[in-house]
């Protein structure tokens, strides 16, 4: 591709663009710090805790991933360190034998009732409210388009994470 190939921003585009970056890293960061003061719970376990919970307390380590759309590698190093917290444990699926269900302990349920208001204030504090409904839906078709592209390269996983058969 050459440079006269490229379809450059325009200068709005840019400062939209710049606005995205920056606002994303700052509210993931926040919303981090929060659950880790709290409950010294990291944003991406806390994901974890309510993935689980919304699928019945368990799901395999592969569909996991899919739905967080983090690596395999990265899933099972932070479902080990909550394992060790006793958040989670993993076991074999007795589907096939050879899968690995990550299941929702006692534990990390009850830390995820009480977490969770704590980081839906803090959404509602950091974006929500700080935006009109019509801004909030229009984010939401912008950031679904986005991810419906994106997951194209995976037919198997719709954006939720669920088996689209």
């Amino acid at each position: 591709m050459t440079d006269s190939d490229v379809r450059w921003l325009d200068p709005d585009q840019q400062r939209s663009w710049r606005a995205l970056l920056v606002a994303t890293t700052l509210l993931w960061s926040r919303l981090d710090d929060e659950l880790r003061q709290r409950f010294n719970l990291s944003l991406a376990e806390y994901e974890i805790l309510v993935r689980l919970s919304e699928a019945d307390g368990q799901m395999r380590m592969a569909r996991l991933a899919d739905a967080l759309a983090h690596s395999r590698s990265r899933v099972t190093h932070t479902v080990a360190r909550m394992e060790k917290a006793g958040l989670v444990r993993r076991s074999t699926s007795p589907d096939d034998g050879r899968g690995i269900l990550a299941n929702l302990t006692e534990r990390g349920r009850e830390l995820l009732v009480r977490a969770a208001p704590v980081h839906v204030t803090g959404v509602r504090e950091h974006l929500v409210d700080l935006v009109s409904e019509a801004d909030f839906a229009a984010m939401g078709r912008v950031m679904n388009a986005v991810a419906d592209d994106l997951v194209s390269a995976h037919p198997e996983v719709d954006i939720r994470g669920l088996p689209t058969s």
